[in-house]
Order: C-alpha cells, then sequence, then structure tokens
C-alpha cells in the first residue's frame, strides 16, 4: 500500500450524526474504517449539554473524525435544516477540535424506515397497520439513518482512496 493511500483511508472510530430538532441520532465505525452500526439516539437538551455528552463520546469511544448528516432535497438543493446542520457541524467542530464533515442524506431517513418495517415485518408480532403505529412510536429511526449515512461516507472514502491509487 503506498502511503498517499495510507494516510487518506479512514483510520479511528468516526462518528456520523443524523442532526435534529429533536432528536440526534448516532452511529459509530470500527477503528478500520468498515463496519457502520447504530449507536444511540439522544434526546436534544440544549447546545452547551448536547455538546458536553458528544465530547464525552469522544472521549469514550476514542473517536477521530465526525460526520454530520445534510439534509438536501432530492434535487439536492438545500433544506429548510440544512443550515441548521451546518451550524452545528461548524459548533461541534470547534468545541472538540477534531474534523466534522458534512454528508449528504438524501433518503437516509426513508431507508432507515424501510430497513425497520422489514425488521418489523419478519417478526412474528403485528402486522400491516398495527406494525407501522407501533413502529412509528417505539423505534426511533435517528440511529439507524446515522449509521446509513456513516455507510455510504464510508464507501464514498473507499471509492476515492481506490481511485488514487
Amino acid at each position: 500500500m503506498s502511503p498517499t493511500r495510507a494516510n487518506s483511508a479512514p483510520t479511528g472510530v468516526i462518528l456520523a450524526i443524523d442532526y435534529g430538532k429533536k432528536r440526534l441520532g448516532l452511529a459509530l465505525s470500527d477503528e478500520a474504517g468498515v463496519t457502520a452500526r447504530p449507536f444511540a439516539t439522544w434526546t436534544r437538551t440544549n447546545r452547551r449539554r448536547d455538546l458536553a455528552r458528544l465530547r464525552d463520546l469522544v472521549r469514550q469511544e476514542n473517536i477521530r473524525r465526525i460526520v454530520v448528516g445534510l439534509p438536501l432535497h432530492l434535487d439536492g438543493s438545500p433544506s429548510e435544516m440544512s443550515e441548521e446542520a451546518k451550524s452545528f457541524s461548524e459548533r461541534v467542530r470547534k468545541a472538540l477540535g477534531i474534523p466534522v464533515e458534512l454528508m449528504d442524506e438524501r433518503l437516509s431517513s426513508w431507508e432507515a424506515k424501510q430497513t425497520i418495517s422489514a425488521q418489523v415485518s419478519r417478526g412474528p408480532a403485528l402486522r400491516g397497520s398495527q406494525a407501522r403505529i407501533a413502529n412509528k412510536h417505539k423505534t426511533p429511526l435517528d440511529d439507524v439513518a446515522a449509521a446509513i449515512i456513516l455507510r455510504d461516507y464510508l464507501e464514498r472514502a473507499r471509492s476515492r482512496a481506490g481511485s488514487r491509487d
């Protein structure tokens, strides 16, 4: 492996955040930057407390980089939440002192809903509209959406590293 590729491939744990007004969905990669797994969904309190919780998580999990989902419309234009996500990512970068990147999150929430629905429908419990109602009230999608954002980020990083060889 060339030194350039070794330095450009993701190394260390990466945290992905699905940013929302009420909740933060969190997902973590492994040390090698290969896998993405849902970690938690946090209910937001206030900026200071949210940043303190993130700072603690960064220390505990040895996080080296953060990826924040950038909500865009399907046509790629900014949504009303785009500026909030950008401001949030800048606050996180300044407060924690580690790299923070934005990642297009189009369709991540939809894909998370499809993933959860598939899991619910495979289970022996509720079916049809009852499952959708139960799913809507009991299963936050934010951490699954964050894992999808992180998976897409890792795939993009690998393909960029591979194209440099």
